[in-house]
């Protein structure tokens, strides 16, 4: 029983990031067979007509390698949202979606930024920034791993790279930084971790807002 739960949690977390990258190939493949071109629905800074980007721009790519090379990390990253976040995961998708499309809109360069790389630079971020501002066992591990998967993701924030909106990267990992940081008192359900809420802690809560002499004290009264 507890199998078939933990099973369907899977795929229920799935739903939402494989709807959408389902709608990004969709998009691909109209352009491919249907002759059609969406490019120009993407986000052009400072343009009012380029503000529908702000919201259509991560369903487009500019090529077959663009899209598959967002959609892995996006599948990956919003999976452990939406399943280990998941009180929080809508929110956390739409504010960072929507801020970061904004933010390129007000910052980024004059050309149409089109792709989902800000999005998942916003929840890669998210879900690092997480375990840095919560703490807690299941946030740290959650950071570790995506530290590890996608650590070489910080050159894309680089800029003059050619074709590349590193605007749209460094922007949605502030935003990431920034959404965790709003949810970092956010509770989750912790039946996924068996494990009680006092010794779900690798560092004291106040390891980092009181000195070693203040915990010393604190232990021996």
């Amino acid at each position: 029983m507890e199998e078939t739960n933990s099973t369907q949690k899977l795929l229920n977390a799935a739903q939402w990031p494989v709807s959408m990258i389902i709608i990004m190939w969709v998009s691909k493949l109209l352009e491919i067979f249907g002759g059609l071109h969406f490019s120009n629905w993407g986000v052009w800074p400072r343009h009012i007509e380029g503000l529908w980007g702000i919201w259509a721009s991560p369903f487009i790519h500019g090529s077959m390698g663009h899209l598959i090379n967002n959609s892995v990390p996006f599948f990956v990253s919003g999976l452990i949202i939406f399943y280990f976040y998941r009180k929080i995961a809508l929110p956390t998708l739409a504010i960072i979606w929507t801020l970061t499309g904004l933010l390129v809109w007000i910052f980024g360069k004059p050309a149409f930024h089109i792709g989902a790389s800000g999005v998942v630079y916003g929840m890669v971020s998210f879900i690092f920034w997480a375990g840095i501002f919560n703490r807690d066992r299941k946030s740290i591990v959650l950071s570790l791993i995506i530290l590890f998967l996608y650590s070489g993701m910080f050159y894309g924030v680089l800029p003059n790279q050619p074709g590349v909106s590193w605007e749209s990267h460094l922007l949605g990992g502030i935003v990431g930084i920034l959404v965790a940081y709003l949810f970092k008192n956010r509770e989750e359900d912790s039946d996924e971790w068996d494990e009680d809420e006092e010794s779900d802690y690798f560092f004291e809560p106040d390891t980092f807002t009181t000195t070693k002499q203040e915990r010393y004290w604190n232990n021996r009264t």
